[in-house]
């Protein structure tokens, strides 16, 4: 019986990995679509997060299912509350790239970012890509020491943040107010799709470790 608990728990567990896969793939695509003003690429995100949403709902229901079966206590209950909540994550990064598609949609056919952020974006959006990959690596491993790492990546992610806040409170922005709200938007979607995979990271070394480790100082 235990057995089929834990082999239940590892296909759970592969299939959050597949789910990064997806979520780091809708980000990629939405940043190309963003930066290009790919309508196309745009409206194929939005439909294929949908997917993201199926695979979020089925995984729930699963780890559901075996708490109510197996009632398991100690690191068994750890393992799945905590898989519990990195699913929830992985559901709402893919939310995330879907907004910045929208934004591409939206402001079809120009892009929404104007030629001096382009680079910024596309470093943003590379960054992202980096950080769910390497989270995706932790839940296969349980590699706890790359688990830490991610807080660090995440720094780069909020340096960029940074850049674009300082490109719109600048005396040279000439875009006016509907392209600084775009870019504000943006680069917040990009801040915390990076902020939920580090958030996975830190439920990995919980899961491994039983302690939560804590957040990187900001000072």
């Amino acid at each position: 019986m235990r057995d089929t608990f834990h082999d239940e728990l590892d296909q759970i567990g592969t299939e959050l990995v597949e789910m990064s896969r997806l979520v780091a793939a809708a980000m990629s695509r939405a940043t190309t679509a963003l930066l290009d003003a790919d309508i196309s690429l745009a409206e194929a995100v939005i439909s294929d997060d949908a997917r993201v949403d199926a695979t979020y709902r089925d995984l729930e229901e699963r780890a559901l299912d075996v708490l109510a079966r197996q009632q398991p206590v100690a690191t068994d209950l750890r393992t799945v509350v905590t898989t519990l909540r990195m699913i929830a994550d992985l559901e709402r990064m893919g939310d995330l790239a879907q907004h910045i598609a929208k934004v591409a949609r939206m402001r079809y056919p120009t892009s929404a970012v104007p030629a001096e952020l382009q680079d910024t974006i596309r470093d943003m959006g590379a960054v992202a890509g980096q950080i769910v990959a390497k989270a995706g690596a932790v839940i296969a491993t349980q590699d706890t020491t790359r688990a830490v790492e991610l807080e660090s990546d995440d720094d780069v992610m909020d340096t960029l943040h940074r850049r674009l806040f300082s490109a719109l409170l600048s005396e040279d922005w000439k875009h006016g107010v509907e392209p600084a709200i775009d870019i504000t938007l943006i680069g917040r979607y990009y801040e915390r799709f990076a902020d939920h995979a580090v958030a996975v990271a830190r439920r990995v070394v919980y899961l491994v470790t039983g302690e939560m480790p804590e957040p990187a100082s900001t000072a």
